[in-house]
């Protein structure tokens, strides 16, 4: 994505996930899955995040914004065309992305990069680290030879070639069948990989054909880094996602739009079988999200705007088994272009603009309930055919949601052995008697979770 025009066509997708060279999966081997997508966040803000929050939280990784030089100006899209892959963009120079990866690892999180390989930019200058440039002429990268014959927009998204080989949103589009360019590219990932990168979110995967990016991708020192791609499904369209899986991880936007739906105009029962039964993809290969730095600012998802209702589906999705989930985490913004505040500095969360969605409580410590409750299958699902809804996760966990008008009392079946658990939404304890039943009372737009080795509040 390249600017806000682009809201549609472009997001993120982590999953968290290392993967074999044969089996593409969207979680990784260890026990963490999440993803903390620190949104414009510079290095030396990330690094510290790790530290205090991701690492000690369980988030299993953080995905940080393109690291590469790119075109002058404050908005955020302008991270989203590069001019060089040089590390020297608004948010930190090659020191401080080193310091940033080395730092993240030492709290036990992995670390993600967003990367544009698709296209460079849109016009002539210079760039935030001195490069000149010229649409299609990067000194000492590419030259017009490099780039594909189509220099329109794209504007068919029924016809592959179109899709494919013009320029999205007016950026020149780089050949990805061309030797050169694939060398090219791969010698930028491999680049990032030599400084600790874990894996890559693929900007506009959708724009660059398959084969092209399996080719590239068998280029890197390491072909088993986490690999994960953004292409929107679109009904109808020529390129679809399920074409992307035998590479890696593809982004799955229906997740999304979905929750919205179902959260503001239907009923939470309707969740029961939430994911494949969905039609999505299959959970193995599908990185999941409330919302991305693209939807929340199109409005296909719901966003932080949406207060309690947005806390309530990223609770949802920590606690229900599918996919591998993004927690987005941005800044308020009115004005839809409008890059980071501070030039991408946080001093502290809640501060200046900053959200820190991954830090929001009740979403922080669903993080923990996700990793306790890996491998276990969904047990006692319950609705009252509205709103409100609970389920199991085997012997391991138990949560409750209530997106009601009014407050809720009721006793719930658990799988859960007899003891005093912590309800980690409310940090209150609360007590599965020896036939594994759970009383409470939740309040409008609150939830309640439990998990086995959260005994203590």
């Amino acid at each position: 994505m390249a600017r806000r025009t682009l809201a549609g066509i472009a997001a993120l997708a982590a999953a968290s996930a290392v993967m074999t060279p044969t089996v593409a999966e969207a979680s990784p081997p260890g026990s963490k899955d999440v993803t903390a997508v620190l949104f414009e966040w510079n290095f030396a803000s990330v690094a510290r995040e790790c530290a205090t929050t991701l690492g000690p939280a369980g988030y299993g990784y953080v995905q940080v914004s393109p690291p590469a030089e790119h075109i002058q100006g404050s908005q955020w899209w302008t991270s989203y065309q590069p001019v060089s892959y040089r590390i020297a963009g608004r948010l930190g120079d090659r020191s401080a992305f080193k310091n940033m990866v080395d730092t993240c690892h030492a709290a036990g999180v992995k670390v993600v990069a967003d990367t544009v390989i698709n296209h460079m930019s849109a016009g002539n200058g210079t760039g935030t680290g001195g490069s000149s440039y010229t649409k299609y002429a990067y000194p000492g990268l590419y030259s017009s030879y490099d780039f594909d014959n189509c220099t329109s927009e794209i504007n068919n998204y029924g016809d592959r070639w179109n899709v494919q080989n013009c320029e999205l949103v007016g950026l020149a589009d780089l050949d990805t069948g061309e030797e050169y360019v694939r060398k090219t590219v791969a010698g930028y990932m491999n680049d990032l990989l030599s400084l600790g990168v874990d894996g890559f979110r693929i900007d506009a995967a959708k724009h660059i054909p398959a084969a092209d990016l399996a080719d590239i991708k068998s280029r890197l020192t390491n072909p088993s880094a986490y690999w994960k791609q953004e292409v929107i499904f679109g009904a109808g369209e020529a390129v679809q996602p399920t074409e992307y899986t035998g590479a890696g991880d593809v982004q799955e936007f229906r997740y999304a739009y979905d929750l919205k739906r179902v959260f503001n105009n239907e009923n939470l029962a309707y969740l029961k079988n939430y994911g494949e039964g969905w039609g999505y993809l299959n959970s193995g290969f599908a990185g999941v999200f409330v919302d991305n730095h693209d939807t929340e600012r199109n409005g296909s998802t719901l966003s932080y705007k949406d207060n309690a209702t947005y806390t309530l589906a990223n609770v949802f999705m920590l606690a229900w088994p599918y996919g591998a989930p993004d927690i987005n985490s941005g800044y308020e913004f009115t004005d839809h272009d409008a890059g980071p505040p501070n030039g991408g500095r946080v001093d502290a969360c809640w501060q200046s603009g900053w959200k820190c969605q991954h830090n929001w409580p009740e979403i922080r410590s669903m993080v923990g309930f996700r990793n306790a409750t890996r491998g276990q299958a969904v047990t006692n699902w319950w609705d009252n055919g509205g709103d409100a809804i609970a389920f199991g996760r085997g012997s391991k966990g138990f949560v409750a949601i209530n997106h009601e008008s009014g407050s809720l009392t009721r006793t719930y079946q658990t799988s859960l052995p007899a003891g005093t658990y912590c309800d980690v939404q409310s940090n209150k304890p609360v007590t599965v008697d020896g036939s594994g039943r759970l009383t409470a009372t939740l309040g409008s737009n609150t939830a309640l979770a439990v998990y086995a080795g959260r005994s203590g509040c």
